[in-house]
């Protein structure tokens, strides 16, 4: 990491659709010494601020790492097409930062440069940030991203790794191994100083948006064709959240929501306790083929992990909510519970538990029902928060 910061003195200079004079809400902050390639955008930026040109097609060839102290500021309308596989990604360091201002009428895609585009032609966006993770109990320590190889987690809760607004992430997901891969948005121990709101997960091959640990809050998001879980948590994400949509397509998937407190530590703290308000998972039918939707269940809750959700529609799911692992049980219906519940069609088995040692147990509590319900807005119909700015409804 430079420490120095490049000062620019007179003429600001142009280079290859870089803009890099100051920020529009900054106009004392220097710019970077990083120089971009639109053909061939790559790079670790060490310092100041990058601000890329709404007007140029950026062309992700390799990894865009933001280390600390340093910013990447996308402007609205702008497009970048990931053209590397799992080499293409873009990585926010703890201490660096990416501001994503799009608008409804100009989101920013970051989608795949190939071109018959399929999930997995690029990595996708990771964020690693100084909030609390569980991955040793108390929350206080740190690890390395699965992806990205970047440190994660700390005790910094409001930590702020920046802006992200009317962002859609398509085709991204790109694999190491059967085992590891990229998700389209990778919260690594993201804290809340963090804002993301108006965000989509297109067509990726693993999941939409992931959660480890971390406290970001999150409005307005969209998980539509990721062939694993539209949402997934674990390592003791807790944070607020409004208005998510997710939906199965492509003849691919896996859960709605995949949630857990940590997989080698069922009662690791700080426990994963999002709330999640106004929100609707639609499945692929309950008779849908099990060899191709291999677990077909609205809402996945294991290895101990606490949640508040509401105002919640659940459709074409064989499982509404399956709750596993007694840690998770053990939470039901009070720490954990999903309330205004509405089934709408082919969701035969509302709800299911069952135990450690694999055992059924009755979770018919964390259930509550009702004929009111609206999940994020429209039911299983395009919620209008969502016009303009998203595809594949």
């Amino acid at each position: 990491m430079k420490n120095s910061i490049v000062k620019l003195i007179g003429i600001v200079t142009l280079s290859a659709g870089l803009m890099t004079s100051c920020s529009s809400d900054d106009n004392n902050k220097p710019s970077s010494s990083f120089v971009v390639n639109a053909n061939d955008f790559k790079g670790t930026i060490t310092d100041g601020e990058v601000v890329l040109d709404a007007g140029t097609t950026y062309k992700l060839t390799g990894k865009i790492q933001v280390n600390s102290g340093a910013t990447l500021t996308i402007p609205a309308g702008t497009v970048i097409q990931g053209v590397g596989g799992t080499s293409a990604y873009i990585a926010i360091a703890q201490g660096g930062k990416i501001n994503v201002n799009g608008t409804a009428a100009k989101p920013v895609i970051m989608t795949s440069g190939l071109a018959t585009k399929a999930p997995g032609d690029w990595g996708g966006l990771v964020i690693c940030g100084k909030a609390p993770i569980n991955r040793t109990t108390g929350g206080t320590g740190t690890a390395q991203s699965e992806v990205a190889d970047l440190t994660y987690g700390g005790t910094v809760a409001n930590d702020n790794s920046g802006v992200i607004r009317f962002l859609r992430i398509e085709y991204a997901g790109a694999a190491f191994n059967t085992e590891k891969e990229f998700n389209a948005l990778s919260f690594f121990g993201v804290g809340s100083g963090t804002v993301v709101e108006n965000v989509q997960a297109f067509h990726g091959s693993d999941d939409g948006f992931e959660f480890f640990g971390g406290t970001v809050n999150t409005s307005n998001l969209v998980a539509i064709g990721n062939e694993d879980d539209q949402f997934d948590w674990t390592e003791g994400w807790s944070g607020t959240n409004t208005n998510w949509y997710g939906k199965l397509a492509f003849g691919k998937g896996n859960r709605g929501i995949e949630a857990d407190n940590f997989e080698l530590g069922y009662a690791n703290t700080p426990i994963a306790n999002p709330t999640i308000t106004n929100m609707t998972l639609i499945g692929p039918g309950s008779a849908a083929d099990a060899t191709v939707y291999t677990e077909n269940q609205g809402i996945k809750f294991r290895r101990g992990t606490k949640g508040q959700v509401s105002n919640v529609v659940l459709s074409g799911w064989k499982t509404g909510i399956d709750v596993e692992n007694d840690e998770t049980i053990a939470f039901v219906p009070t720490a954990l519970k999903v309330t205004n519940v509405l089934y709408i069609a082919d969701v035969p088995t509302k709800t299911k538990g069952k135990k450690t040692d694999g055992t059924a147990a009755d979770v018919a509590a964390i259930s509550v029902e009702s004929a009111t319900a609206t999940g994020a807005g429209s039911g299983v119909a395009q919620p209008t928060w969502a016009a303009g700015w998203t595809v594949g409804f």
